[in-house]
């Protein structure tokens, strides 16, 4: 089991860190349904995005004391890199695959709406894709944060042994 004992991250990786967790959310629309899902999905979007801030922050190497059982414990880093890099991968092939399909229409589908009475709706504009661009950045960032961490880790081991 590989624990980071590492104190002090790079600047860039603070940095990458705190931009990954920044995010506008569009919780503000006229459905009470749409209102609820982009509510779910902002927190859900906000909580992976703070976890980055755990692999540059004590407090992310260690389980902390209030949880029963576990309190105190170091946190294995080998499970935390994995998921940070196949995470932050993801992220990247999502939005790639959302950009190649925008530009080459590899899967074509139009908009479906119930009833005859659904209004069509114009193509999103900058209104729209302002709350969405951050998203491009937040896989290279989490893949930035998790690289300098997997470093960290390594410096770590190789000075204990």
């Amino acid at each position: 089991m590989i624990v980071c004992a590492v104190r002090f991250p790079g600047r860039t990786a603070t940095t990458a860190s705190w931009a990954a967790a920044w995010r506008l959310s569009l919780v503000f629309t006229d459905d009470a349904v749409t209102r609820w899902y982009m509510i779910f999905l902002s927190a859900l979007s906000m909580g992976l995005a703070l976890s980055t801030l755990g692999l540059v922050h004590r407090w992310g190497q260690r389980v902390p004391r209030s949880v029963p059982l576990l309190g105190g414990r170091p946190i294995p880093a080998r499970p935390i890199v994995l998921v940070a890099l196949t995470g932050g991968w993801l992220l990247v092939a999502i939005c790639a695959y959302f950009l190649l399909n925008q530009r080459f229409h590899l899967v074509h589908s139009t908009w479906v709406g119930i009833g005859e009475d659904e209004p069509a709706h114009p193509p999103p504009d900058w209104e729209v894709l302002r709350y969405y661009a951050p998203l491009l950045a937040w896989g290279p960032l989490v893949l930035a944060v998790a690289t300098d961490y997997q470093k960290r880790v390594r410096r770590a081991t190789t000075r204990s042994r």
